[in-house]
């Protein structure tokens, strides 16, 4: 599943009323409930984006506020035993138990070293997205952009790339809980982007 229903309920029943009214949540998931965390393995995959640098601002065409498009992103540094790239997009500054999860795509194929703009949303493998799409936590699958709540501090989106030695045997449209049980043992690097995103009152 995407993730347990009892933390889909605690989202919606803790977190959702800040995200919709605003204002600055009295609890985050935090920096130690990311996935990146789960994983102990070299920091060896260097990711990037041509539409913002590390620890800048994410344009508002790859938000809510925007178009809500994924942004491109590129890689390198994969381990030559890799057979597949993991990408998971998540905000641990959400006042929700976990971080948000914006994004899960998995069993991308080690000669895709770049995705381009726009990919297309969708669980099922499709021309110009030749990978499974998980469920973020709106419950859809594939990519959604960063829409924190008004008037709070600027939130923190890590976008998490890992090399896995196999495919993994896990269908289209599983969620982060099921994906990271699938991922553990065959975990051979990781490396992540920092984008932030705050909006106004």
């Amino acid at each position: 599943m995407a993730m347990s229903i009892g933390h889909a309920i605690r989202s919606v029943t803790l977190g959702m009323p800040k995200l919709v009214t605003g204002g600055v949540p009295k609890f985050r998931a935090g920096d130690q409930r990311l996935s990146y965390n789960e994983f102990d393995v070299p920091e060896s995959l260097s990711v990037s984006s041509d539409a913002f640098n590390s620890g800048e601002p994410i344009p508002v065409k790859y938000t809510g506020d925007g178009e809500n498009v994924s942004p491109p992103l590129r890689w390198s540094g994969m381990p030559t035993d890799a057979k597949s790239f993991v990408l998971i997009v998540e905000d641990p500054d959400a006042p929700t138990p976990n971080p948000f999860v914006h994004w899960l795509a998995y069993n991308i194929p080690t000669d895709i070293l770049q995705l381009h703009e726009a990919i297309p949303k969708g669980p099922e493998p499709q021309e110009g997205a030749p990978f499974p799409q998980g469920k973020n936590s709106m419950l859809q699958p594939g990519y959604a952009g960063p829409s924190p709540p008004k008037g709070d501090i600027p939130h923190h989106y890590h976008f998490q790339l890992y090399a896995l030695d196999r495919m993994l045997d896990l269908a289209p449209g599983a969620g982060r809980s099921a994906l990271l049980k699938a991922m553990r043992g065959h975990v051979l690097a990781k490396g992540r982007l920092i984008g932030t995103y705050g909006r106004k009152k």
